[in-house]
């Protein structure tokens, strides 16, 4: 045991004195480039005064971009004024084919009531030329004419089946109608 402390005698390195003697002979020149950090200032009646401001620079756009900027700007000012002009286009067509739709329309009404009034006309005429050729035994014949006898019924209208079958009978074979009454 006496050889153990021996080895203790010897004068140790400090591997990590080694290596911050280097790095401060690297960083030496650095130091002025470098601002050094922020000192808190003491506090004082528990209340601590606000940091010291920051001296920043403002960055200056590079050209490149300030140009594109302006660019953009004036492609989104060229698109706007160009979707308006669209606009009033679209509007302007909108109105001419609502105007030829409403003139269309008031043509196609003028043509129906027209030909309404024609057929009433005809229909009119052909009933008063049937009315003076009235034969006795042809009453429910005539009648029969004005009738509908389509089976079909309009949805909500009254069922007149009944009355079709009665009007029929009576056509096939005719009670004769007393005209002195």
């Amino acid at each position: 045991m006496s050889n153990f402390g021996d080895a203790f005698d010897q004068p140790e390195v400090d591997p990590a004195a080694e290596f911050l003697a280097r790095e401060q002979d690297d960083l030496a020149g650095l130091e002025d480039e470098v601002k050094p950090a922020a000192i808190s200032a003491p506090v004082v009646n528990g209340v601590s005064p606000s940091p010291p401001p920051l001296n920043r620079e403002v960055r200056e756009e590079p050209e490149k971009i300030k140009k594109w900027r302006e660019e953009q700007i004036k492609r989104l000012e060229e698109k706007d004024a160009e979707e308006e002009k669209k606009k009033l286009e679209l509007r302007e067509i909108a109105r001419k084919e609502l105007e030829e739709w409403y003139k269309n329309h008031e043509e196609a009404i003028a043509k129906t009531k027209a030909a309404n009034r024609d057929a009433a006309k005809n229909a009119e005429k052909q009933f008063v030329a049937e009315d003076d050729e009235i034969v006795p035994g042809t009453e429910w014949e005539r009648i029969a004419k004005l009738c509908d006898f389509n089976p079909k019924a309009k949805q909500g209208s009254k069922d007149v089946s009944r009355m079709r079958s009665i009007v029929l009978q009576l056509k096939q074979s005719p009670i004769p109608i007393n005209n002195k009454a």
